[in-house]
C-alpha cells in the first residue's frame, strides 16, 4: 500500500513540478525553496523504490 502511494506521488511530481535537471541549476545557488523541492522529490524517489 505504501509503495503505490508514493509510486503515484512520485507521477504527480513528475507532472508538476519543475525539472531542475534540465534547467542545469547549480545546487550551489539554489534557493531554500528549490532545495525544498529537490529534497522532497528524492524523499518520495526513495520510498517508491523500497
Amino acid at each position: 500500500m505504501k509503495k503505490h502511494f508514493f509510486k503515484f506521488i512520485a507521477k504527480l511530481n513528475k507532472a508538476l513540478l519543475p525539472s531542475f535537471t534540465k534547467k542545469k541549476l547549480d545546487i550551489t545557488k539554489a534557493s531554500k525553496f528549490q532545495l525544498a523541492i529537490i529534497g522532497w522529490k528524492a524523499f518520495v524517489t526513495m520510498n517508491s523504490l523500497d
